[in-house]
């Protein structure tokens, strides 16, 4: 099957959209977006990839789940589209950015102009049911998603994983920490924010290693 992807991610994972547990992934979503209502859209699916190719990606944040609500899901971790009210834990990325770069908080949540520096933006499940929220996991996109993270630190130097709350942080087992930085961090969610997500200080770190690797830095 051709997916619909960017080239360069196309190519980098071509191998695994002919295993068994995509085609399967496959066969589950076209009976779920036929009969459910899903989200996101299903020409947002890989939004992530197709703002960030891989050779232009430098800061990695993982989520978990896309958005469950109407409206919310884009296909990037944490983002929503212009008009759409924060969601706590944007609302607390953004308060982090404030305090620690002295950003005011933006007038929109849609974080594609994170994704087109190279920020990039990566749920381990890419889809999920209306209002149910964790719907869609273990029907392979943990698999897939595992795999995109093995391919940017197999191939790209250099890399910034941003690691938020104990889900993400088990997916440094995937990352060669001796050619890439990874910072962890509480979850930005209002459960844990207050137990050291506030005060990371991880999008100054991320900036100041980009600057001494030779990149350019994110704005954030």
């Amino acid at each position: 099957m051709k997916v619909k992807i960017e080239p360069s991610w196309r190519s980098a994972l071509d191998q695994f959209f002919d295993q068994k547990f995509f085609k399967d992934l496959i066969t589950f979503l076209v009976h779920e977006y036929t009969s459910k209502n899903v989200y996101p859209s299903g020409n947002e699916i890989f939004n992530a990839f197709n703002h960030s190719p891989l050779d232009t990606v430098k800061v990695v944040i993982l989520g978990q789940d896309p958005y469950h609500g109407p409206g919310q899901a884009h296909g990037l971790s944490f983002s929503v589209k212009p008009g759409v009210p924060f969601p706590p834990s944007l609302l607390n990325i953004f308060k982090e950015i404030e305090s620690d770069l002295g950003k005011p908080l933006p007038n929109n949540g849609n974080l594609i102009r994170w994704a087109d520096q190279g920020v990039f933006l990566l749920n381990a499940t890419l889809t999920v049911r209306a209002h149910e929220a964790g719907s869609h996991q273990k029907k392979g996109w943990e698999e897939f998603t595992d795999e995109v993270i093995r391919t940017i630190s197999d191939s790209r130097e250099n890399v910034v994983f941003l690691l938020w709350g104990a889900y993400a942080q088990k997916k440094a087992a995937l990352i060669d920490d001796s050619k890439h930085l990874i910072l962890k961090a509480p979850h930005p969610s209002p459960l844990s924010s207050y137990r050291g997500f506030f005060g990371c200080r991880h999008f100054s770190k991320a900036n100041e290693y980009l600057l001494a690797k030779g990149k350019k830095p994110i704005d954030w």
